[in-house]
Protein backbone atom coordinates (compact mmCIF):
# COMPACT_ATOMS: atom_id res chain seq x y z
CA UNK A 1 0.00 0.00 0.00
CA UNK A 2 3.00 2.37 0.89
CA UNK A 3 4.46 1.98 -2.28
CA UNK A 4 0.99 3.08 -4.65
CA UNK A 5 0.84 6.29 -2.82
CA UNK A 6 4.24 7.08 -3.14
CA UNK A 7 3.73 6.34 -7.12
CA UNK A 8 0.76 9.07 -6.47
CA UNK A 9 2.80 10.65 -4.42
CA UNK A 10 5.51 11.02 -7.26
CA UNK A 11 3.24 11.50 -9.97
CA UNK A 12 1.36 14.81 -8.23
CA UNK A 13 5.21 16.23 -7.61
CA UNK A 14 5.96 15.49 -10.69
CA UNK A 15 3.57 17.22 -12.84
CA UNK A 16 2.83 20.16 -10.18
CA UNK A 17 6.68 20.57 -11.11
CA UNK A 18 6.01 20.37 -15.21
CA UNK A 19 3.21 22.80 -13.88
CA UNK A 20 4.97 25.62 -12.49
CA UNK A 21 8.00 25.02 -15.44
CA UNK A 22 4.90 26.13 -17.88
CA UNK A 23 4.09 29.07 -15.38
CA UNK A 24 7.62 30.33 -15.80
CA UNK A 25 7.98 29.45 -19.49
CA UNK A 26 4.82 31.28 -20.51
CA UNK A 27 6.00 34.33 -18.05
CA UNK A 28 9.14 34.58 -20.06
CA UNK A 29 7.21 33.93 -23.18
CA UNK A 30 5.60 37.23 -22.53
CA UNK A 31 8.15 39.03 -21.60
CA UNK A 32 10.22 38.18 -24.90
CA UNK A 33 6.82 39.00 -27.16
CA UNK A 34 7.02 42.58 -25.54
CA UNK A 35 11.05 42.46 -25.94
CA UNK A 36 9.92 41.38 -29.98
CA UNK A 37 7.38 44.22 -30.79
CA UNK A 38 9.33 46.93 -29.30
CA UNK A 39 12.71 46.15 -31.74
CA UNK A 40 11.37 49.22 -34.15
CA UNK A 41 11.60 51.29 -31.01
CA UNK A 42 15.07 49.94 -30.03
CA UNK A 43 16.52 50.29 -33.58
CA UNK A 44 16.29 54.27 -32.89
CA UNK A 45 13.33 54.68 -35.36
CA UNK A 46 11.31 57.74 -34.58
CA UNK A 47 8.10 57.68 -31.99
CA UNK A 48 5.34 57.25 -34.68
CA UNK A 49 2.88 56.22 -31.61
CA UNK A 50 0.60 59.42 -32.05
CA UNK A 51 -0.05 58.04 -35.92
CA UNK A 52 -3.38 56.85 -36.68
CA UNK A 53 -2.42 54.01 -39.17
CA UNK A 54 -5.96 53.34 -39.46
CA UNK A 55 -5.78 56.46 -41.83
CA UNK A 56 -4.61 56.18 -45.40
CA UNK A 57 -3.81 59.86 -45.09
CA UNK A 58 -1.89 59.48 -41.84
CA UNK A 59 0.01 56.37 -42.81
CA UNK A 60 0.90 58.35 -46.19
CA UNK A 61 2.33 60.79 -44.53
CA UNK A 62 4.28 59.08 -41.95
CA UNK A 63 5.70 57.44 -44.60
CA UNK A 64 7.10 60.16 -46.33
CA UNK A 65 8.41 61.30 -43.61
CA UNK A 66 10.10 58.29 -43.28
CA UNK A 67 11.72 58.52 -47.01
CA UNK A 68 12.52 62.22 -45.59
CA UNK A 69 14.85 60.68 -42.75
CA UNK A 70 15.82 57.54 -44.30
CA UNK A 71 15.73 58.40 -48.47
CA UNK A 72 17.31 55.79 -50.18
CA UNK A 73 15.83 53.03 -48.97
CA UNK A 74 11.86 53.00 -49.91
CA UNK A 75 11.31 49.16 -49.74
CA UNK A 76 12.77 48.93 -46.17
CA UNK A 77 10.36 51.99 -45.00
CA UNK A 78 7.20 50.69 -46.82
CA UNK A 79 7.90 47.81 -44.41
CA UNK A 80 8.44 49.53 -41.63
CA UNK A 81 5.28 51.27 -41.60
CA UNK A 82 3.24 48.38 -42.72
CA UNK A 83 4.68 46.69 -40.10
CA UNK A 84 3.75 49.18 -37.41
CA UNK A 85 0.39 49.78 -38.94
CA UNK A 86 -0.09 45.50 -38.31
CA UNK A 87 1.45 45.78 -34.74
CA UNK A 88 -1.05 49.10 -34.01
CA UNK A 89 -4.16 47.12 -35.44
CA UNK A 90 -3.24 43.96 -33.42
CA UNK A 91 -2.87 46.14 -30.13
CA UNK A 92 -6.36 47.85 -30.76
CA UNK A 93 -8.30 44.56 -31.20
CA UNK A 94 -6.63 42.71 -28.38
CA UNK A 95 -7.69 45.91 -26.26
CA UNK A 96 -11.29 45.52 -27.40
CA UNK A 97 -11.37 41.83 -26.92
CA UNK A 98 -9.77 41.61 -23.64
CA UNK A 99 -11.80 44.32 -22.26
CA UNK A 100 -9.72 44.32 -18.69
CA UNK A 101 -10.05 40.49 -18.66
CA UNK A 102 -6.20 40.11 -19.44
CA UNK A 103 -5.01 39.31 -15.83
CA UNK A 104 -2.14 37.20 -14.18
CA UNK A 105 -1.91 35.06 -11.31
CA UNK A 106 -2.33 36.72 -8.42
CA UNK A 107 -3.71 36.03 -4.87
CA UNK A 108 -7.29 37.80 -4.77
CA UNK A 109 -7.47 35.96 -8.25
CA UNK A 110 -6.35 32.18 -6.06
CA UNK A 111 -8.97 33.12 -3.66
CA UNK A 112 -11.71 33.33 -5.95
CA UNK A 113 -10.33 30.17 -7.76
CA UNK A 114 -10.15 28.73 -4.35
CA UNK A 115 -14.08 29.21 -3.81
CA UNK A 116 -15.06 28.01 -7.14
CA UNK A 117 -12.78 24.81 -6.54
CA UNK A 118 -14.47 24.02 -3.45
CA UNK A 119 -17.80 24.46 -4.58
CA UNK A 120 -16.64 21.87 -7.82
CA UNK A 121 -15.53 19.53 -4.98
CA UNK A 122 -18.67 19.88 -2.97
CA UNK A 123 -20.79 18.53 -6.47
CA UNK A 124 -18.22 16.39 -7.14
CA UNK A 125 -18.12 14.43 -3.77
CA UNK A 126 -22.12 14.52 -3.35
CA UNK A 127 -22.59 13.46 -6.67
CA UNK A 128 -19.88 10.32 -6.47
CA UNK A 129 -21.80 9.33 -2.67
CA UNK A 130 -25.18 9.20 -4.35
CA UNK A 131 -24.06 7.39 -7.59
CA UNK A 132 -22.15 5.34 -5.23
CA UNK A 133 -25.37 4.61 -3.17
CA UNK A 134 -27.24 4.15 -6.89
CA UNK A 135 -24.95 2.42 -8.74
CA UNK A 136 -25.14 -0.69 -5.47
CA UNK A 137 -29.09 -0.08 -4.92
CA UNK A 138 -29.92 -0.40 -8.79
CA UNK A 139 -27.78 -3.30 -9.95
CA UNK A 140 -29.36 -5.34 -6.37
CA UNK A 141 -32.74 -4.51 -7.24
CA UNK A 142 -32.44 -5.75 -11.16
CA UNK A 143 -30.56 -8.79 -9.53
CA UNK A 144 -33.05 -9.80 -6.90
CA UNK A 145 -35.79 -8.94 -9.50
CA UNK A 146 -34.47 -11.74 -12.27
CA UNK A 147 -33.60 -14.26 -9.31
CA UNK A 148 -37.36 -13.86 -8.16
CA UNK A 149 -38.62 -13.89 -11.69
CA UNK A 150 -41.08 -11.70 -13.54
CA UNK A 151 -44.82 -12.27 -13.07
CA UNK A 152 -46.58 -12.52 -16.67
CA UNK A 153 -49.65 -10.74 -17.12
CA UNK A 154 -52.63 -12.57 -18.20
CA UNK A 155 -55.45 -10.45 -18.40
CA UNK A 156 -55.65 -7.32 -20.91
CA UNK A 157 -55.62 -4.96 -18.30
CA UNK A 158 -52.49 -6.23 -16.83
CA UNK A 159 -50.95 -6.26 -20.30
CA UNK A 160 -52.18 -2.12 -20.41
CA UNK A 161 -50.34 -1.91 -17.06
CA UNK A 162 -47.53 -3.41 -18.50
CA UNK A 163 -47.44 -1.36 -21.67
CA UNK A 164 -47.08 1.95 -19.72
CA UNK A 165 -44.75 0.55 -17.30
CA UNK A 166 -42.45 0.13 -19.90
CA UNK A 167 -43.02 3.04 -21.26
CA UNK A 168 -42.06 4.72 -18.19
CA UNK A 169 -38.97 2.59 -17.66
CA UNK A 170 -37.95 3.34 -21.78
CA UNK A 171 -38.39 7.58 -20.83
CA UNK A 172 -36.62 6.37 -17.53
CA UNK A 173 -33.61 5.53 -19.80
CA UNK A 174 -33.65 7.94 -21.81
CA UNK A 175 -33.69 10.43 -19.14
CA UNK A 176 -30.40 8.70 -17.57
CA UNK A 177 -28.54 8.49 -21.11
CA UNK A 178 -29.19 12.27 -21.94
CA UNK A 179 -26.49 14.80 -21.93
CA UNK A 180 -26.79 16.70 -18.91
CA UNK A 181 -26.64 20.17 -20.84
CA UNK A 182 -29.90 18.64 -22.99
CA UNK A 183 -32.22 18.39 -20.26
CA UNK A 184 -30.38 21.96 -18.49
CA UNK A 185 -32.14 23.65 -21.43
CA UNK A 186 -35.16 21.69 -21.54
CA UNK A 187 -36.02 22.87 -18.62
CA UNK A 188 -34.29 26.76 -18.48
CA UNK A 189 -37.34 28.36 -18.87
CA UNK A 190 -39.52 26.43 -16.26
CA UNK A 191 -36.86 26.28 -13.26
CA UNK A 192 -33.69 27.81 -12.57
CA UNK A 193 -30.66 25.72 -13.54
CA UNK A 194 -27.86 27.47 -11.91
CA UNK A 195 -28.48 26.49 -8.72
CA UNK A 196 -26.18 23.73 -6.86
CA UNK A 197 -28.81 21.19 -5.77
CA UNK A 198 -29.89 21.41 -9.77
CA UNK A 199 -26.51 20.57 -10.53
CA UNK A 200 -26.48 18.14 -8.36
CA UNK A 201 -29.32 16.14 -9.65
CA UNK A 202 -28.39 16.57 -13.23
CA UNK A 203 -24.80 15.14 -12.73
CA UNK A 204 -26.68 11.80 -10.90
CA UNK A 205 -29.21 11.23 -13.38
CA UNK A 206 -27.97 12.33 -16.94
CA UNK A 207 -24.86 11.71 -19.07
CA UNK A 208 -25.28 7.43 -18.51
CA UNK A 209 -23.33 7.44 -15.53
CA UNK A 210 -25.69 6.05 -13.16
CA UNK A 211 -26.82 3.42 -15.88
CA UNK A 212 -23.28 2.15 -17.03
CA UNK A 213 -21.84 1.95 -13.75
CA UNK A 214 -25.07 0.25 -11.83
CA UNK A 215 -24.82 -1.86 -15.18
CA UNK A 216 -21.24 -3.17 -14.46
CA UNK A 217 -22.29 -3.94 -10.71
CA UNK A 218 -25.27 -6.28 -12.19
CA UNK A 219 -22.59 -7.75 -14.37
CA UNK A 220 -20.53 -8.23 -11.11
CA UNK A 221 -23.96 -10.15 -8.81
CA UNK A 222 -24.34 -12.24 -11.82
CA UNK A 223 -20.98 -13.24 -11.80
CA UNK A 224 -20.52 -14.17 -8.16
CA UNK A 225 -23.60 -15.76 -8.12
CA UNK A 226 -22.53 -18.23 -10.93
CA UNK A 227 -19.58 -19.85 -8.30
CA UNK A 228 -19.10 -22.79 -6.86
CA UNK A 229 -19.15 -21.12 -3.69
CA UNK A 230 -23.10 -20.09 -3.69
CA UNK A 231 -23.55 -23.50 -4.50
CA UNK A 232 -21.84 -24.77 -0.79
CA UNK A 233 -24.05 -22.23 1.08
CA UNK A 234 -27.39 -23.20 -0.50
CA UNK A 235 -26.09 -27.13 0.84
CA UNK A 236 -25.56 -25.05 4.36
CA UNK A 237 -29.06 -23.93 4.44
CA UNK A 238 -28.56 -20.26 3.89
CA UNK A 239 -31.69 -18.96 2.32
CA UNK A 240 -31.86 -18.37 -0.95
CA UNK A 241 -35.42 -17.24 -1.72
CA UNK A 242 -35.34 -14.05 -3.31
CA UNK A 243 -39.20 -13.15 -2.61
CA UNK A 244 -39.46 -9.84 -1.04
CA UNK A 245 -43.00 -10.60 0.91
CA UNK A 246 -41.37 -13.35 3.28
CA UNK A 247 -39.38 -13.33 5.95
CA UNK A 248 -36.12 -15.22 4.31
CA UNK A 249 -36.52 -13.39 1.29
CA UNK A 250 -35.04 -10.08 0.57
CA UNK A 251 -37.25 -6.96 1.09
CA UNK A 252 -37.34 -3.87 -0.67
CA UNK A 253 -36.43 -1.94 2.24
CA UNK A 254 -33.29 -3.99 2.72
CA UNK A 255 -32.07 -3.16 -0.99
CA UNK A 256 -33.24 0.59 -0.47
CA UNK A 257 -31.00 0.71 2.45
CA UNK A 258 -27.86 2.67 2.65
CA UNK A 259 -25.35 0.12 4.51
CA UNK A 260 -26.77 -3.17 2.55
CA UNK A 261 -26.56 -6.30 4.64
CA UNK A 262 -28.55 -9.29 3.83
CA UNK A 263 -27.18 -11.92 6.56
CA UNK A 264 -28.16 -15.47 6.59
CA UNK A 265 -28.76 -14.81 3.07
CA UNK A 266 -26.57 -15.86 0.64
CA UNK A 267 -27.33 -12.72 -0.81
CA UNK A 268 -25.09 -11.24 1.60
CA UNK A 269 -22.11 -12.78 0.16
CA UNK A 270 -22.72 -12.29 -3.28
CA UNK A 271 -22.88 -8.57 -3.01
CA UNK A 272 -19.91 -8.36 -0.94
CA UNK A 273 -17.73 -9.60 -3.63
CA UNK A 274 -19.25 -7.81 -5.85
CA UNK A 275 -19.13 -4.49 -4.28
CA UNK A 276 -15.42 -5.16 -3.86
CA UNK A 277 -14.67 -5.84 -7.17
CA UNK A 278 -16.59 -2.71 -7.91
CA UNK A 279 -14.68 -0.55 -5.69
CA UNK A 280 -11.71 -0.60 -8.72
CA UNK A 281 -13.88 1.00 -10.63
CA UNK A 282 -14.55 4.14 -8.76
CA UNK A 283 -11.65 5.65 -10.48
CA UNK A 284 -13.01 5.22 -13.90
CA UNK A 285 -16.04 6.28 -12.63
CA UNK A 286 -14.37 9.36 -11.36
CA UNK A 287 -13.23 10.30 -14.17
CA UNK A 288 -16.31 9.82 -16.02
CA UNK A 289 -18.14 11.92 -13.62
CA UNK A 290 -15.53 15.07 -13.44
CA UNK A 291 -15.35 15.19 -17.40
CA UNK A 292 -19.61 15.40 -17.25
CA UNK A 293 -19.10 18.05 -14.77
CA UNK A 294 -17.18 19.74 -16.84
CA UNK A 295 -18.70 19.81 -20.03
CA UNK A 296 -21.71 20.82 -18.55
CA UNK A 297 -20.93 23.67 -16.93
CA UNK A 298 -19.48 25.14 -19.72
CA UNK A 299 -21.97 24.32 -22.34
CA UNK A 300 -24.69 25.83 -19.65
CA UNK A 301 -22.79 29.12 -19.05
CA UNK A 302 -23.15 28.33 -15.22
CA UNK A 303 -21.51 31.98 -13.90
CA UNK A 304 -19.28 31.23 -10.47
CA UNK A 305 -18.52 27.86 -11.44
CA UNK A 306 -15.44 26.03 -11.90
CA UNK A 307 -15.25 24.98 -15.24
CA UNK A 308 -16.90 27.84 -17.06
CA UNK A 309 -13.91 29.82 -15.08
CA UNK A 310 -11.78 27.83 -17.16
CA UNK A 311 -13.64 28.01 -20.13
CA UNK A 312 -13.22 31.53 -19.77
CA UNK A 313 -9.67 31.67 -18.61
CA UNK A 314 -8.84 29.82 -21.74
CA UNK A 315 -10.73 32.42 -24.20
CA UNK A 316 -8.89 35.42 -22.43
CA UNK A 317 -5.86 33.20 -22.78
CA UNK A 318 -4.76 33.77 -18.97
CA UNK A 319 -2.38 30.38 -19.23
CA UNK A 320 -0.76 31.22 -15.64
CA UNK A 321 -4.32 31.10 -14.22
CA UNK A 322 -5.55 28.04 -16.55
CA UNK A 323 -2.36 26.11 -15.73
CA UNK A 324 -3.08 25.91 -11.92
CA UNK A 325 -7.09 25.08 -12.37
CA UNK A 326 -6.06 22.60 -14.46
CA UNK A 327 -3.91 21.43 -11.62
CA UNK A 328 -6.86 21.12 -9.48
CA UNK A 329 -9.09 19.04 -11.42
CA UNK A 330 -6.04 16.47 -11.38
CA UNK A 331 -5.55 16.79 -7.53
CA UNK A 332 -9.06 15.80 -7.65
CA UNK A 333 -8.62 12.83 -9.47
CA UNK A 334 -5.35 11.65 -7.49
CA UNK A 335 -7.31 12.01 -4.67
CA UNK A 336 -10.07 9.88 -5.72
CA UNK A 337 -7.53 7.44 -6.83
CA UNK A 338 -5.73 7.58 -3.54
CA UNK A 339 -9.20 6.95 -1.34
CA UNK A 340 -10.48 4.25 -3.73
CA UNK A 341 -6.52 2.54 -2.98
CA UNK A 342 -7.29 2.26 0.54
CA UNK A 343 -10.72 1.57 0.48
CA UNK A 344 -9.66 -1.54 -1.16
CA UNK A 345 -6.40 -2.16 0.51
CA UNK A 346 -8.76 -2.10 3.59
CA UNK A 347 -11.35 -4.39 2.10
CA UNK A 348 -8.51 -6.35 1.22
CA UNK A 349 -7.05 -7.20 4.71
CA UNK A 350 -10.45 -8.41 6.02
CA UNK A 351 -10.85 -10.84 3.11
CA UNK A 352 -6.98 -11.93 4.57
CA UNK A 353 -8.31 -11.76 8.00
CA UNK A 354 -5.51 -9.22 8.94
Amino acid sequence: MKSKILIHLTSMIFITSIALLLIVFVNASKKTKTDTDNAFELKGLPDLSFVDFSSRFQKALALDAMNVFFPGQFDKNNLVITSLADKQDRAFRNKIQDSGNKEGLSLARLENISGMFFKFIAVYAIVMLLTYYGVQTIGAWRFCRKKNGSVSAKSSGCLFVNVIKKTILFSGSFLLFCPAYVIAYSLRTEINTDTVFFMIILCVISNGLLMVYSNKFYAFLIAESRKGYIDTAIVKNLNNSYTGNIAQGISFKAILNPVKQFKGHVFDNIFRNARFQYLSTIKEQASFLITGMIITEMALNLHGYYSYEMLRQMLYGNSNILIVMFLGIFYTVKATEIFTDILVYKENLKYENK
